[in-house]
């Protein structure tokens, strides 16, 4: 048996990939835990939903402190009756690597899919991550050789998204299944996915499509929403901020949205990756609450310059990124403006892309259940 704790969309999807593999290469393996429609489709027992980890920033998990320690009260008490041969953490590493360090004390081998950003923030979380996990298994490149600097042994395994992406998105069969016309100019707009994400995002967001649609008359708006809930936040910030303004709302579709794009207003996140996955130029935007940002940058906690993951890929900036007061609807709107007016800026992007793609493009999921069937085997 082996279980998986995923949270929120991007680690169901990782899950889901992985428990496919697992399933085709140990036939009959019983898998429980935290999963998304993704990871219960592929045929995950679930304990909870991936959704209830949907948690982001320092003040806004002491928020939800209450609730995410019940739960994880909880899930210790199943797993140590279910007594899985393994646990993996997905990503949300403030709630896994605790219950990681649970299970590992209960005598089950553990491990960590997607590092934490302990390379950009906290750093010195970097101890107890290596002896909370038998094995971290890293998304990006850079990542192990910082954790082997530190004495902790950690697994580039790629990206699994990189494999299930194109080199060459379709752009006329997404426009056709969107209903976008193939001359139409398309600017996709993804705020989030996270409840507190789009609340702090869908205002500049909707007000950089309102200054956007003010001097580029014609565009066509489309924004992929994960949920009715962020559709609803989003669409109340859309008709105050961007009235008048079209905007073509679908539910999921994020890839196709992506393939027709002509450019994208995009929250930091998986999104930014799935977006340099699909070739397209970029603005990014980040904001946290004012409580954590402030604690994250009068600390000093905040170790590198970038946030996005195209520009930490790139190790330079190649798209633009604005963090917390900077995020505002002018100056996205001018960025978004600046990839529209500038068409010569494309090639080299797509150049850049086309390089990290492939670098992240060695069968994530595959190598990520060879880590997994190791402990099995021990």
């Amino acid at each position: 048996m082996i279980a998986l704790v995923a949270g929120e969309a991007s680690g169901d999807n990782l899950g889901a990939a992985l428990i496919e593999v697992l399933r085709a290469r140990l036939p009959g393996v019983r898998i429980v835990g935290v999963a998304g429609p993704r990871m219960r489709a592929a045929g995950c027992e679930a304990l909870a939903d991936a959704e209830e980890l949907a948690v982001m920033g320092l003040t806004e998990v002491l928020r939800h402190l209450p609730r995410l320690l019940k739960l994880r009260r909880r899930l210790v008490a199943e797993l140590t009756q279910l007594r899985p041969d393994v646990f993996v953490g997905i990503d949300a590493p403030e709630f896994n690597l605790g219950l990681a360090a649970r299970m590992k004390a209960r005598g089950m081998r553990t491990v960590q899919y997607v590092s934490p950003q302990v390379w950009a923030w906290r750093q010195g979380r970097v101890r107890g991550i290596g002896e909370a996990c038998d094995r971290i298994l890293c998304l990006l490149p850079f990542e192990p050789a910082f954790y082997e600097r530190h004495g902790i042994a950690a697994r580039f395994v790629g990206h699994p998204l990189a494999d299930q992406f194109p080199m060459r998105p379709d752009r006329d069969a997404a426009r056709a299944a969107l209903g976008l016309g193939a001359t139409d100019t398309v600017v996709a707009v993804l705020p989030g996915s996270r409840k507190g994400e789009v609340s702090r995002l869908a205002e500049p967001f909707a007000g950089a499509a309102g200054w956007l649609a003010a001097r580029r008359p014609g565009l066509r708006f489309v924004a992929p929403l994960v949920n009715a809930a962020v559709r609803t936040r989003f669409e109340s910030a859309w008709a105050s901020e961007a009235p008048g303004v079209p905007l073509h709302g679908v539910e999921g579709r994020s890839r196709e949205v992506l393939a027709a794009a002509d450019v994208v207003l995009v929250a930091s996140g998986t999104a930014t990756l799935e977006t340099l996955l699909s070739k397209r130029p970029m603005v990014v935007a980040y904001r946290l609450g004012a409580v954590t940002a402030f604690l994250l940058q009068r600390l000093g906690l905040v170790k590198v310059q970038h946030f996005s993951q195209p520009n930490l890929l790139s190790g330079r900036e190649v798209v633009p990124e604005f963090f917390q007061a900077a995020a505002t609807p002018e100056a996205l709107g001018a960025a978004l403006l600046g990839w529209l007016d500038s068409p010569e800026r494309l090639p080299p992007l797509q150049a850049a892309f086309d390089e990290i793609h492939e670098r992240l493009r060695c069968g994530g999921a595959e190598l990520a259940a060879d880590a997994v069937i190791e402990l099995l085997a021990r």
